[in-house]
């Protein structure tokens, strides 16, 4: 038994999922932004005493990737390999806490995604017949005639606006069209199963629009989970992709695992792909009598100075060097900041060098470097108590407010209003110190000026404990110097946190 259930028997489980990538290229912002949000989902619910489990990883199956592969002259697996690393690499840099990376082409990912097709096939929803449609390589989906728009050449093109190919080969299906019902139920009585609202409206009109059974299988190439029983098929790479979240939880076991957190709190995405997560994913579940998880958040895209990223325009940015140019939290920091949790939003050079100065560098990394600063130089380093008078007790409560306001709207998966919340609060405390002026004080009053100080640290030590989520080194940096002092040590001097931007330090994109 894992340790952490002996530890905390009594602690809320919480399970949270990305969208496993597909690895046909290197990673981009986009899928940074992704990792990013739901490791700040997942730090904060571990700071609320819950019992997280976290999965992210690669979808390494599909034409796609055998198409990319060919083109290198190598087998889809030598490729998957290599480019898993890089997005295993990107998590890793980017500081996100996962619990599994997890990969397709794992044999226990193989194990689960045969054992659920032996669930549908028992119930009875799937048929062998022959497929004829529309299909997309590049979003390896299947549109009907009227789901098509038509592109400026006059082609044929998906709804994402990508080539679409006639599609003929023998096929098993799955039953999707017995599910229209059961799925309109769901949406009606769950109606936080998909979010934002918006998502949930454009799923529920589809799904009204009438669902067709599914072609779940192909027989045109070979790199995918083999069909049980069909040997020459290969499973449709949205139902391979999809049973990752229950392969990682130890599906079709019942293990510790999965006793614990199926059903999944939520599975993170981006909006281009709810509707397999909303619509096939709880019929798949339905038919081999899984439970359902419990929300499906489809998050919307991170766009290059307005305009959405594309190898062809050439504004496609990789993360690591946005890292590396910015430093890792400033980048977290920035992208919960700036974007509307759900919406799109827009991101340049210029926003984050604005907005971390701004917010990270001249407001709570200053906040904290002249506080302990002026312990260490004023106070021998030893940290003070708070004041108690008006001034004193007024600050400490809009900083316990901001804090309260940041968890309701973490909670809401808000980001960029909590932290707004909780800039108020800084700004507060910047207010104080120059109200205060602890500098003077040094001369007329040194009790009150160490009772500022020790106000400050208070607030200060709140503040890097409630955004500890989104800049974790930075806040554990501050929290471990501070801890020093309340064990009776003096603190050492503190530097700073956060140094300033400047744009000519902006990584070439």
């Amino acid at each position: 038994m894992p340790t952490r259930f002996l530890e905390a028997p009594n602690r809320p489980p919480f399970y949270i999922t990305t969208a496993i990538s597909y690895p046909n290229g290197p990673p981009h912002i986009g899928h940074a932004y992704e990792a990013i949000a739901a490791d700040v989902i997942a730090r904060f619910r571990r700071s609320q005493g819950c019992d997280v489990r976290f999965q992210t990883g690669t979808d390494e199956h599909g034409l796609k990737m055998a198409q990319a592969a060919r083109a290198e002259n190598i087998e889809p697996r030598a490729l998957a390999d290599r480019m898993s690393r890089l997005f295993q690499e990107m998590c890793d840099t980017l500081n996100v806490s996962y619990d599994r990376f997890i990969r397709t082409s794992q044999p226990d990912h193989y194990r689960a995604s045969q054992a659920i097709w032996k669930a549908m096939e028992e119930r009875g929803d799937l048929y062998l017949d022959r497929y004829e449609g529309w299909y997309s390589v590049r979003d390896e989906a299947y549109y009907e005639e009227d789901e098509l728009i038509i592109g400026e050449g006059g082609e044929k093109l998906s709804p994402q606006g990508t080539p679409v190919e006639w599609t003929v080969e023998e096929s098993w299906f799955f039953r999707l069209s017995k599910y229209q019902q059961p799925l309109l139920d769901l949406y009606a009585s769950n109606p936080e199963f998909i979010q934002p609202d918006t998502r949930r409206n454009e799923i529920v009109r589809f799904v009204e629009g009438g669902l067709k059974d599914l072609s779940i299988s192909r027989t045109s190439f070979d790199w995918g989970v083999p069909v049980p029983g069909s040997d020459n098929h290969v499973m449709y790479v949205w139902l391979d992709a999809l049973t990752n979240y229950i392969t990682g939880l130890g599906y079709p076991d019942e293990t510790e695992l999965w006793e614990r957190y199926w059903p999944a709190n939520v599975h993170l995405i981006g909006k281009d792909v709810v509707r397999f997560h909303a619509v096939y994913w709880p019929a798949f579940l339905m038919s081999a009598g899984i439970a359902l998880p419990k929300m499906v958040y489809g998050h919307g895209f991170l766009l290059s100075r307005g305009e959405k990223m594309s190898k062809s325009v050439g504004n496609v940015v990789d993360p690591l060097a946005l890292a590396r140019g910015f430093g890792v939290d400033q980048l977290r920091y920035f992208l919960m900041r700036e974007v509307t949790f759900g919406q799109d939003g827009s991101y340049s050079a210029e926003a984050i060098v604005n907005r971390v100065n701004a917010e990270l560098a001249n407001s709570f990394g200053n906040l904290a470097q002249r506080t302990l600063s002026m312990v260490f130089k004023n106070l021998d380093g030893v940290l003070p108590a708070a004041g108690e008078v008006a001034e004193d007790v007024d600050l400490l409560r809009k900083v316990d407010q901001a804090c309260a306001d940041l968890n309701a709207r973490f909670d809401e998966y808000a980001f960029s209003a909590g932290l707004e919340a909780w800039m108020g609060a800084v700004f507060a405390c910047n207010a104080y110190v120059d109200a205060q002026a602890p500098w003077a004080l040094r001369k007329t009053d040194a009790n009150r000026m160490a009772a500022v100080l020790g106000t400050l640290v208070s607030a200060v030590r709140q503040l890097a404990e409630a955004v500890a989520p989104v800049i974790p080194s930075a806040s554990a940096a501050l929290l471990s110097q501070i801890a020093e002092g309340d064990e009776g040590n003096p603190i050492a001097q503190p530097q700073p946190l956060f140094p300033r931007l400047e744009l000519e330090d902006e990584v070439e994109a």
